[in-house]
């Protein structure tokens, strides 16, 4: 017989409440993969103050949390320096806790689904050498990599690019 246990991650849009866990969340996984110099989103002044960034029109964000702890987020936005029709997939990080349960694969759909219905074409993202599970993760989404950054994200620690039809 199949378990009716609720789902232990709840994954919902950011809160007010939600920005201090956020920031940590970023400052505590991209220093992991290498990515907390000069050129990383980990500087970005959104950071801080994620909830009312991602509050503009065409901007989502969405947390995990599991038993009232967020547990990692991600994010859709306009490309920064790039055209209408393409969004960027932002800052989607995970506590290692989150990591193996599917939260990925989930916040990918409810980003593309959120890229959608602001009407972008193609989703753009950026990311690095090492970030391996995430890499695997956004091929299975479908993105294919292309071979230079797009836009002016101001990320220039960032090394491989992909893009994907939506």
């Amino acid at each position: 017989m199949p378990s009716t246990a609720p789902d232990p991650l709840l994954l919902r849009p950011i809160r007010p409440e939600d920005d201090a866990a956020v920031a940590s969340i970023i400052r505590t996984v991209m220093p992991e993969f290498g990515a907390g110099g000069c050129g990383f989103a980990i500087h970005d002044a959104e950071v801080d103050g994620m909830s009312e960034a991602y509050a503009a029109p065409r901007h989502a964000y969405f947390v995990i949390e599991h038993a009232g702890e967020v547990l990692g987020g991600g994010g859709i936005a306009p490309l920064a320096g790039g055209d209408a029709d393409t969004c960027e997939l932002r800052k989607m990080y995970f506590l290692p806790q989150a990591r193996g349960l599917g939260a990925g694969t989930r916040m990918m759909a409810r980003c593309l689904d959120a890229a959608r219905a602001a009407a972008f074409r193609q989703c753009y993202l950026e990311t690095l050498t090492g970030m391996d599970a995430a890499m695997r993760l956004y091929e299975r989404s479908g993105f294919h990599r292309i071979d230079a950054a797009m836009g002016a994200t101001g990320h220039g620690g960032c090394n491989t690019f992909y893009l994907r039809a939506l």
